[in-house]
């Protein structure tokens, strides 16, 4: 009596929108990742969990392309949560700035409620996205720079090496 069963073939893993890394691709491109996607990068989201004043200055560095230092916009960041409580504002600002940057949506909602509502799952997504294009947080702008000047290449020469012992 019930209708037989069509046999599916599951779909394709989505794999994302193919990244701009320069992120002037001219239209709207999709967030690499979602933004309750925190676990798929557990180191980074328990470094904002526990410290989100470090993951914030390494997003706030490459947004703005090097003018201000990680540690400037972190110590910021931390003085604001410290302080006042209102950290949010701040890194709202950077969410706005990064997705005007990479023409990406204002989504699941505006950034000023990202921000307000799940800060650090705004955090986590904003460092994903940026990782996800290329950038490597951890060494900052400039060198991120020179190593796309030098093809990818992280070291332009060998480290100098010290003498052996001496007497």
């Amino acid at each position: 009596m019930y209708p037989p069963k069509a046999n599916y073939e599951p779909a394709p893993p989505v794999t994302g929108v193919p990244m701009d890394p320069t992120g002037y691709g001219g239209q709207n491109q999709l967030w690499s990742t979602g933004l309750c996607d925190c676990m798929d990068d557990c180191g980074n989201c328990c470094m904002t969990f526990w410290c989100p004043c470090v993951t914030f200055g390494r997003i706030a560095e490459i947004a703005d392309k090097g003018s201000t230092s990680c540690g400037t916009s972190g110590a910021l960041y931390a003085l604001l949560l410290g302080f006042t409580g209102c950290q949010w504002i701040y890194s709202w600002f950077y969410r706005t700035k990064l997705r005007a940057q990479y023409n990406l949506p204002d989504s699941p909602c505006c950034d000023c409620c990202v921000h307000f509502c799940c800060e650090y799952c705004a955090l986590c997504q904003e460092y994903r996205e940026l990782k996800n294009r290329g950038f490597d947080l951890t060494i900052g702008w400039h060198l991120n720079m020179e190593r796309r000047a030098n093809g990818g290449v992280g070291m332009t020469q060998p480290p100098m090496m010290q003498g052996g012992m001496m007497r």
